[in-house]
């Protein structure tokens, strides 16, 4: 047997009061049938589907449309700990998810929790196999199901309770959907029943209607009912354009006028480094601008339609892999780069800009170096190291952007650009076509160190966030690197902290009077006469990364990461830097010897 709800207990015991207090002065009071409710009736199963708990929202962490995680929950995301602690949390999740292309996802569930049905009743929940259980009895993705999502009711709502006389024997309130829920599954309980008007019901557009009785009420339903995208699937951002306009799309082109292409998919084929240095400009008037060191393409663009489905048509002469009809995906601002993403199918458009610059990054000492003498790559690493395969190579640059790679079966010609960094303020693209193995150096590269005689770069992989190195020196490759030494000049004498920012905070003064001694068996030690802080370091990808690790000693426990940037090295000081990963802050540590 239903166990009785707490409103209907109050009911039947006002009810019992009513009854035995009755007299003949009673009046009986018909409730008004227009406005009655009956049990399994079609407007009650239309009320019932509009109050019933949608299960969709959490579908990134659950998989389920009939039902949601209660929160607070913890999940565990691409290795990431978090504590979802409302619904903006689920943006969390996919931020992180959207970090890199092509990696393996993974969102793990610290159980025990609690699952809300669509009744809003509750089960404990204390592993995958029996989460699994209750999702099987949900519609798959994409499958027609009874919620109704694109209307909801504006409460409080109060309902009249009548009994079989027709007397009015309760007036309830109604705050919520849980409320009305119970209230709609409570019908069969009652003599009779009626909502009262008006009533006012907001659309999922944020409009508002006043509802003034049950006919109203019920064409306003079924005419809402599939009105909108009610997102019962599991690509979790397939509403990231839910509020784009071409407005949108043509203010980002307008204000950032230098757009790179971040990732270009073509039938399964990664295309992208295909087009490293190749600058595209998206003028008011429609027409697109491409150039590429020497060379530029023209071309044509317009957009149209709304949220997500705004359609963005490309036509560039002599770059037929753009050249599409294309779907507009997601506007995405930070503080530093706008995203322009595009899809059709399983291929992928991203552009994006560094709006802040505008082409006035200062590159002087890059631009006064690189082009000035023969260079020689004295180290490059992608997953392995692969120096020897350019050990033949002298490379030239020349001021108009264009570059020769030249080895004894003769020259390849290429083209470099500088540009804003995505973890540095400095980048310098790189493109020597699609040969074997100069193919490999056509990147965006972020620059770690500047001088006449090295040039160090750096890329983040953005497929599984891998990192490349690649340096450039005055004399050809030796089997060495230009940071080898950095072990030698660390054990060499004591250091002090000269330098700690945080992203924009200066914490440098935490660490006066302090002494670094590093030693050759991996440890480190830090003293100011009176505390030391114990740890260890390492070095490492041929010197251009290190790690440092204090444990929990305070207040170098800072330092602790096993990725570092050598950003540069000297007998007599090192700096490095750390750029915190889902955009997070940049710090910095410069090291003097004393």
């Amino acid at each position: 047997m239903k166990t009785l709800k707490p409103i209907l207990l109050l009911v039947i015991g006002f009810l019992f009061t009513m009854t035995s207090c009755r007299t003949e002065d009673d009046l009986a009071i018909d409730p008004p049938v227009e406005d009655t409710i009956e049990a399994n009736s079609t407007i009650a199963n239309l009320m019932s589907n509009v109050a019933s708990n949608d299960g969709s929202d959490d579908n990134i962490i659950d998989n389920a449309n009939c039902l949601s995680v209660q929160l607070p929950v913890t999940v565990t995301v691409n290795g990431i700990e978090i504590t979802i602690n409302d619904d903006d949390g689920y943006q969390d999740i996919e931020d992180i998810i959207d970090l890199f292309d092509d990696d393996v996802d993974s969102v793990v569930i610290s159980y025990p929790i609690t699952v809300i049905l669509t009744d809003f009743s509750t089960v404990t929940v204390n592993s995958d196999s029996e989460l699994a259980i209750l999702v099987a009895d949900c519609n798959g993705e994409n499958e027609d199901d009874d919620d109704i999502e694109c209307i909801d009711f504006q409460y409080p709502i109060t309902a009249s309770i009548y009994d079989e006389n027709n007397d009015l024997i309760n007036s309830i309130t109604i705050n919520n959907d849980n409320d009305m829920y119970d209230f709609i599954d409570d019908l069969d309980e009652f003599a009779a029943v009626t909502i009262n008007f008006p009533i006012i019901v907001i659309f999922i557009d944020g409009t508002t209607q006043t509802i003034n009785n049950i006919q109203e009420l019920e064409g306003v339903i079924e005419m809402a009912d599939d009105s909108c995208d009610e997102d019962d699937d599991n690509d979790f951002d397939d509403d990231d354009c839910d509020n784009c306009t071409t407005n949108d799309l043509e203010t980002v082109f307008a204000d950032c006028s230098e757009w790179t292409v971040d990732k270009l998919e073509r039938n399964d084929d990664d295309l992208e480094d295909n087009y490293v240095g190749y600058v595209f400009e998206f003028n008011s008037d429609g027409t697109i601008l491409v150039t590429q060191g020497t060379n530029s393409f023209n071309g044509t663009w317009e957009a149209s339609g709304t949220g997500n489905n705004i359609s963005v048509v490309i036509n560039v002469t002599g770059l037929p892999d753009f050249n599409d009809t294309w779907n507009l995906h997601e506007i995405e601002q930070d503080d530093d780069e706008v995203d322009v993403d595009l899809r059709l199918g399983d291929d992928r458009l991203r552009f994006e800009s560094d709006c802040q610059s505008n082409g006035s990054i200062n590159d002087t000492a890059l631009v006064n170096a690189l082009i000035n003498g023969d260079w020689y790559i004295t180290y490059f690493f992608d997953d392995t190291d692969e120096t020897s395969d350019f050990s033949d190579y002298v490379f030239n640059f020349s001021s108009d952007n264009t570059a020769t790679a030249t080895d004894t079966s003769g020259s390849t010609n290429g083209s470099w650009s500088t540009t804003s960094g995505d973890d540095t303020e400095l980048g310098l693209n790189l493109n020597f076509g699609t040969g074997i193995p100069l193919d490999e150096l056509a990147d965006d590269w972020d620059v770690l160190e500047v001088t006449n005689d090295i040039i160090r770069l750096k890329d983040v992989s953005g497929g599984d966030g891998s990192e490349d190195f690649l340096t450039f020196e005055r004399n050809p490759f030796d089997g060495g690197n230009g940071n080898d030494d950095l072990e030698a000049i660390l054990t060499d004498g004591l250091w002090i902290v000269a330098s700690y920012t945080e992203d924009a905070d200066d914490q440098t003064s935490n660490y006066s009077g302090y002494e670094l001694d590093f030693n050759m068996d991996g440890s480190v030690s830090a003293s100011n006469g009176s505390n030391t802080n114990n740890g260890t370091w390492s070095v490492f990808s041929s010197g251009n990364q290190m790690a440092l690790d204090f444990v929990t000693d305070i207040p170098f426990e800072e330092f602790n990461d096993d990725d570092w940037d050598v950003i540069s090295v000297s007998s007599t000081e090192v700096v490095i830097q750390d750029v915190s990963g889902g955009g997070g802050g940049t710090d910095t540590l410069t090291l003097q010897k004393l």
